[in-house]
């Protein structure tokens, strides 16, 4: 009887529903001091990703999710390029359980516009005179997990009495 009832709970739930409503450059400096020098030597490359997640300014559920993509890229010991892009979504995300939310909004909103952020970043670096940079996919998924982790472990000790 209860996995009926649990059934009838579950037809009469509405389906989650994650729509992108708009994607944005909100920042992105290009800077290329080793211009000349680009062909001497193959850089070595470091990219940093951060996201970032808000509650968005039109209706109750907008949200908006970004990307802070971070790269440099230096021969020995001088900087060749550097690259910082914050690119964002703005997603209409209902009917996701309170629980989840966070997850969705650190895991799959990134996941979906990463792709895009993906391509301006090997278009500028190409459009340069350097090979296009092309970024490895990213497990935000793991990213999410060491982030609670490193919430857990910033938490004092609770003591229970």
């Amino acid at each position: 009887m209860a996995t009926e009832e649990n059934a009838a709970a579950a037809e009469k739930k509405p389906a989650p529903q994650l729509n992108i409503r708009a994607q944005i450059t909100r920042s992105l400096t290009f800077t290329n001091p080793g211009a000349l020098k680009r062909f001497e030597k193959t850089p070595t490359i470091s990219v940093n990703i951060n996201v970032d997640a808000a509650k968005g300014s039109g209706t109750e559920n907008d949200y908006l999710v970004g990307l802070k993509i971070e790269a440099k890229a230096r021969s020995e010991e001088e900087e060749v390029y550097s690259l910082s892009l914050d690119y964002a979504g703005l997603f209409s995300i209902a009917n996701v359980d309170a629980n989840m939310m966070e997850a969705v909004l650190l895991v799959e909103c990134p996941r979906l516009i990463f792709p895009f952020a993906r391509r301006i970043i090997a278009d500028v670096t190409r459009d340069a005179g350097y090979q296009p940079m092309m970024l490895d996919p990213v497990d935000f998924v793991a990213l999410y997990r060491r982030e609670i982790e490193r919430r857990k472990a910033a938490q004092p000790d609770q003591k229970v009495n």
